[in-house]
Formats: C-alpha cells, structure tokens, sequence
C-alpha cells in the first residue's frame, strides 16, 4: 500500500528555460559546480557529470570577468553535448557590473542568483540591485533571490536589532535574526516587481546552517508569500554529518508540502565526487515518495545470521550498477525509476521482501542451504547456486528492464508475462 503524499503548498510556477519551478510542478534538484568558471573546459564538464547525475539545474559562479567571459563558451560546449541543462549564475558583490558588460553571458544563463546582503551598501545597494533586475527583465531571466545567514544586510539586522530593543519585551536574539532574513527576502521580492519583474519570475530562499532555524524560517516564510521556495542547509558540512543535517532539516519542510528546488551543500572529501550532493537530493525525495529518480534497492542491514558479505557485495554491486544505468535507462526505458530490487541475506525476511519487489533475490545465509530463490512480480522463478550468482542476478534484472519497460513501461499481458519468465529461466548450476 502507498502511503497518500504530502500535500503541496499552492505557489507560483516559474520556468528555469524547460524547466518548470513551483506551481505543482516536481520538486527539482539542482547542485552547484566547484570549478574555476573562467576554466570552460573543467566546467563544462562537471556541469555534464552533475546533469547525467540527475541535477536538472546547474549553478556556476560568476564573480569575475574572466568567468563571465566563458558562460557562453560553457553554454556552447554543453550544447554540442547534448546536455540541455539550464545554467544558473550565482553573483555576489560585482554581479550589476558583470551582466552589464558581458550580455552574453546575461543571455547564456537561465536564471541569476542575487543575493541581497551582497548587492551593496547604502544607496548604491538599492541602484546596483535595480541594476540586475532591469537586466533579468530585459534579458527575460528569473531571478533568485536568495538571502543567507551569513550574509545578511547588516544595516537591515541592525535597524530590526533596534527595533527589537525597544519592545516591552523583546525577543531573543536569533528570533530577530531569523525575521531579518525573510524580511529581507520578502522586501527584495517586493521591490524586484515594482522594477518590473514579473511576480512568476522570482524564486525565494532564506538558508541557515542551523536545523532548526532553517525550518522556523521556510514555515514563517511559506506561510507569508506564494513565491516557489528553494530548500538548502547552507554549510550543510561534510560525509554523513552533511547528509544526516540536510535530511533532518528537509524532509520535515517537504513532509509540510514547503519546497519546490532542492540543492543539498554538501562539503566533498578532497577529489571527491561533486555529484554525490545530487544522489542525496534525490535519495532523499525518492524515500519520502515525492518522486522516483532511479530503482529502489532493498537489502536488509546484516546480522548474527549473515557473517558472510555475499549479500552486501551483490547489493552495493546492483545498486552501483542502476545507477550508472540511469544516463541511459532514463530515455529508453521510461518508468524504470519506480521498480524495486529486494537484495536480502537469509531466509527471515529474504523470501517475503523478495516477493515484494519486483526482482528479489534471497541468499543464504550462515548455515543454509547454499542455493538463492528469485522472486519476480511476487513469483519464484529460479533458483540459483555456485560462483555466478551475482552475474546471473544482474542478467535477470536486466531482462526484466527490457522485457516491462522497453515499451514505454506499458503492463505486459499475463500471457507475455509467463512467456518472459519462461525465457529467463536459468539452469541451476551445481554449487561449487
């Protein structure tokens, strides 16, 4: 039984070029490249690795000359790549200055990220931020508006810090603070569509480090406005710190149906994978039932009953494999994202998690008997023994790709259904 979802906050759509923010659209995962922008080549291709990866938006900076110089440039190579994905120019501090000296790469972008604790200081702040939304008008940009802890408008904090200290009772500290960010979100967007731009040409966000700020922020700031809203612990930190904080923080606001674009900061290990930040987005989004991006693994975590690493090795084997798989499955096997691969290490759980996957195998465990049933549709089909589970495994998996999803995932007749499973019968081997 699948549990009913979250219920949706009603916010505008913006599109991000094809792609579709907010308004009951698909919450989208975005990343941010790490490379030196004014390096096309380097950038291009991580944006490529991050897109196969499954980021449907790709954020670069642009802080300087030399890097607004080769948006285009990175535009062009990606194109001749055939990846579509939309680009989205992250500026701080210089960025009126950049998109108005280089148009092109005010054109090649899809949408700019302002900050508005970074535009500038005093009445140049309020000419320098007009300055990038009369060019995300002219160019037909959206634009983010996206405030954060760490740089929030010092004067704005100040004048409410003030504000605050002349209440009969005053609130704490990070109460104000936590106001500050999503008046200064919320003030910006106001003063974005008295430049001009359109109400559905803005996204908001308001990141903190904190879990807990973070969701009193976007519950306050989703309550106040229909802008979509993009989810982030900024400074989320590194390994399963990062990931344990961003999904702590995350899943409770897309649980209260807050949140239309994800990007999960996670810190890399030095020549790490930049595209694991966008395998945990869309974990995350995936095991709460909000969409389905790759197939499912199931495997149980190991005990007394399974001292060897058969089955551990075949799991991590066939869901690295998935994976890696998706690139391609993705365009030829649409609906393949929503199967389920039960990978279960002794005869407890292993046959009924098994039989409610689609493609389930159970091993044995410490002192079975070594053979290990496949259960197909809920069906045993096989059983195998002997060196070559893992390979043989694969193989069904694979046939049961092709064989239900090769036609655009349309259901199979129970006709072509036993003749499938008839052909993909295997020889039990004699244990070796």
């Amino acid at each position: 039984m699948t549990a009913a979802q979250p219920r949706r906050r009603s916010s505008r759509k913006v599109w991000v070029d094809s792609v579709a923010v907010g308004g009951g659209a698909p919450v989208v995962v975005q990343s941010m490249t790490n490379t030196d922008t004014a390096d096309a080549a380097a950038t291009a291709q991580q944006v490529h690795e991050l897109a196969r990866a499954g980021s449907e938006l790709v954020r670069i900076t642009v802080n300087s000359a030399d890097a607004a110089r080769q948006v285009m440039r990175i535009r062009e190579q990606l194109d001749r790549l055939g990846c579509p994905v939309p680009l989205v120019g992250d500026f701080h501090f210089n960025g009126h200055k950049l998109l108005t000296q280089f148009p092109d790469c005010a054109e090649a972008l899809a949408k700019y990220r302002i900050n508005p604790g970074n535009v500038g200081r005093g009445a140049k702040r309020d000419e320098q931020f007009a300055t990038m939304i009369e060019l995300a008008c002219r160019h037909g940009k959206p634009v983010r508006i996206g405030v954060n802890w760490g740089s929030l408008d010092p004067e704005l904090l100040a004048r409410m810090m003030d504000e605050n200290g002349r209440l009969p009772e005053p609130r704490e500290a990070d109460e104000v603070m936590r106001e500050a960010l999503i008046v200064s979100a919320l003030d910006s967007a106001g003063r974005a569509e008295a430049l001009g731009l359109a109400g559905d040409r803005i996204v908001l966000s308001c990141k903190v480090s904190g879990v807990q700020d973070l969701i009193a922020v976007y519950r306050s700031l989703a309550a106040r406005c229909d802008y979509p809203l993009h989810l982030g612990l900024t400074e989320a930190g590194m390994g399963s710190k990062g990931i344990v904080a961003s999904t702590a923080a995350l899943s409770v606001l897309l649980q209260e149906g807050i949140g239309d674009t994800i990007r999960i900061s996670l810190t890399p290990d030095p020549g790490g994978d930049r595209s694991r930040e966008v395998v945990v987005a869309q974990e995350i989004l995936q095991t709460m039932g909000l969409r389905s991006f790759a197939p499912m693994v199931i495997a149980c975590p190991g005990c007394g009953r399974t001292t060897s690493t058969v089955f551990q090795e075949l799991a991590s084997r066939i869901q690295s494999y998935l994976r890696n798989q998706m690139p391609v499955w993705r365009e030829q096997y649409p609906g393949v994202e929503n199967m389920h691969v039960a990978v279960m290490g002794c005869v407890v759980n292993g046959p009924g998690e098994s039989r409610h996957a689609n493609v389930g195998i159970s091993l044995p465990g410490s002192g079975e008997t070594p053979v290990a049933p496949v259960y197909v549709d809920g069906e045993k089909t096989v059983t195998l023994k002997g060196d070559t589970i893992a390979e043989e495994f694969q193989k069904i998996v694979e046939d049961y790709v092709r064989t239900h999803y090769g036609s655009g995932g349309v259901p199979r007749s129970p006709e072509q259904e036993q003749a499938g499973r008839r052909d993909r019968t295997i020889p039990v081997k004699a244990a070796s």
